[in-house]
């Protein structure tokens, strides 16, 4: 038996070798190992972590806006709360097209103000309508006189950022119009519309969350 002894030595050294990363690898500077018999360490390497702001962080994940928060949608005409001293109740839609704000009247002599576009001169209307309808992302569907204009415009264009309707849209009675973001909001506070109140995507989605089906809008010249 003796004379096995040096050759089983061998082997247990030669085994060893083979396998150094369960052997006994020294960390130089805290000298302890880095591996035992059991677990394999992997010293972490330097990791650099930087901090993402979540612009949106309230979205339903499946909300396009999520898809673009790096890049906000601004308005030169801020939303603001304002005295307000006219005739109609709260819950009512006011839209002074002169003006071009349109008014969410609160009651207790206050009411939301906001920015918007409107219909471009011989596009301009007025009178009293009732939202009839809304929608989150609205698919588009040019009506026939918009065609007639412009027969370049696509027959259909599902809804999303590209889409004119924007983030959400309040339709107006059995008309052609409709209360509606945009995806072009430099056009807030002008005159470009065929008829429809343009805001931006986020005052008509704040809008959406007060204005229900049935409200009253109340659109002057």
């Amino acid at each position: 038996m003796r004379r096995f002894l040096p050759a089983l030595i061998g082997l247990f050294g030669a085994a060893a070798c083979a396998a150094p990363a369960l052997a006994y690898e020294i960390d130089p500077l805290t000298r302890q190992p880095l591996n035992d018999a059991l677990t394999v360490r992997v010293r972490p390497q330097a990791v650099e972590t930087v901090a993402v702001p979540v612009a949106n962080a309230s979205l339903n994940p499946a909300d396009p806006l999520s898809a673009d928060a790096a890049v906000p949608q601004m308005s030169a005409i801020p939303r603001e709360t304002v005295a307000y001293n006219g005739p109609y109740g709260a819950g009512t839609i006011v839209v002074s097209t002169a003006e071009r704000r349109l008014y969410y009247v609160l009651g207790g002599g206050q009411a939301l103000r906001y920015g918007v576009g409107v219909g471009r001169p011989g596009f301009t209307w007025g009178g009293v309508q009732t939202i009839t309808m809304k929608r989150e992302w609205p698919d588009w569907r040019p009506p026939a006189t918009m065609l007639k204009r412009r027969p370049d415009l696509p027959r259909y264009m599902k809804g999303g950022l590209e889409n004119p309707l924007g983030a959400r849209a309040m339709y107006l009675g059995g008309s052609i119009y409709r209360i509606h973001g945009s995806n072009e909001p430099e056009t807030i506070g002008t005159a470009v519309s065929s008829g429809c109140i343009r805001m931006t995507n986020e005052d008509v989605m704040d809008l959406y969350t007060h204005a229900k089906v049935g409200t009253r809008v109340i659109v002057q010249r």
